[in-house]
């Protein structure tokens, strides 16, 4: 059995702090959902240790007001935006077709969380159609780029994994009733089961996949929660926001551990939370991960269904 990885990080632990000392000039990177939340800082973090990057976002005009402000704390002037809607098939094509050259790390960090029913034109819930497939279409796509010198690619997961295990008898809630968390849940026990098969199909590529639980940040992935959602969430703690929530940039901080610890060099397959590989899910805590998610067996069935389902889209 593999060890656990012992890094001399915490929960504490900012973005910034992580990427001392590493040296990132040559590599090029792209963080998805960077023009806001954690792909913020995400991207300032590369782009401060030397990375070129470019921020794949739904807003371009957004992705360009935090391109010029990334440029301006960092110093780093190769800083790109390009437009990306992982819900929308045509879009993701758009984006690989438009990459150029290799890729050294791929942050897929965009998400939705709890959304009312909705279904895209193919049918598919859209909580797993964004979080999964479309960085399943998009990471797949990119596969030349990321092979061309070996790379790392990030997938932002959550502790909301814990809420269910990849539905495959009815992924999409077209006989069960919806309910959001059990979709959200299995969107990031998804991003997780990714890892878990990229890392060993890939391995011969120089590539290596992992995901992770980034901590509780406010951002506008809790758009679709109301005042009650949230106090439900904290399970009746008086703790107060200060405590409670990271911020921004100490909620980056592990996927920019995963994207750049020399430590982790080699790599996959793995899932982390607060800067360190997260242990077991234990019943009764909301820590750990869950079996199911990193499931060898449940990872080859879920690529081969996206497959399909990708090809019949």
């Amino acid at each position: 059995m593999a060890s656990s990885i012992v890094t001399p990080f915490n929960a504490a632990t900012t973005a910034a702090d992580v990427v001392v000392g590493i040296d990132l000039t040559g590599r090029r990177s792209v963080v998805t959902g960077g023009a806001s939340g954690i792909g913020v800082e995400t991207a300032r973090a590369l782009a401060s240790a030397g990375a070129e990057v470019t921020l794949a976002v739904r807003n371009p005009d957004a992705g360009l007001r935090t391109a010029a402000d990334i440029t301006d704390t960092t110093g780093n002037g190769q800083i790109h935006v390009l437009p990306l809607d992982l819900a929308d098939l045509d879009s993701v094509a758009s984006f690989v077709a438009a990459w150029d050259g290799p890729l050294h790390i791929l942050v897929n960090n965009a998400g939705i969380m709890a959304t009312p029913e909705t279904h895209t034109p193919q049918g598919w819930e859209l909580q797993f159609a964004t979080n999964h497939l479309g960085h399943f279409a998009l990471t797949t796509g990119l596969h030349p780029a990321l092979a061309a010198e070996g790379a790392r690619v990030v997938s932002v997961s959550s502790g909301g994994h814990l809420r269910s295990p990849v539905v495959f008898e009815d992924i999409h809630f077209r006989d069960r009733p919806y309910e959001r968390w059990s979709a959200y849940g299995q969107s990031k026990t998804a991003n997780v089961l990714f890892g878990v098969e990229a890392s060993n199909r890939w391995a011969s590529d120089g590539i290596t996949a992992s995901a992770l639980m980034p901590g509780r940040i406010r951002t506008r992935l809790q758009r679709h929660l109301s005042a009650d959602d949230l106090k439900r969430l904290r399970g009746g703690t008086s703790i107060p926001d200060a405590e409670y929530y990271k911020t921004t940039e100490q909620g980056a901080a592990t996927s920019v551990l995963v994207a750049t610890l020399p430590l982790l060099e080699g790599i996959g397959g793995r899932y982390f939370e607060d800067c360190q590989e997260a242990a077991p899910h234990q019943p009764g805590t909301s820590r750990g991960v869950a079996s199911y998610a990193v499931d060898p067996a449940a990872a080859a069935r879920l690529w081969q269904v996206s497959m399909d389902t990708l090809a019949a889209g």
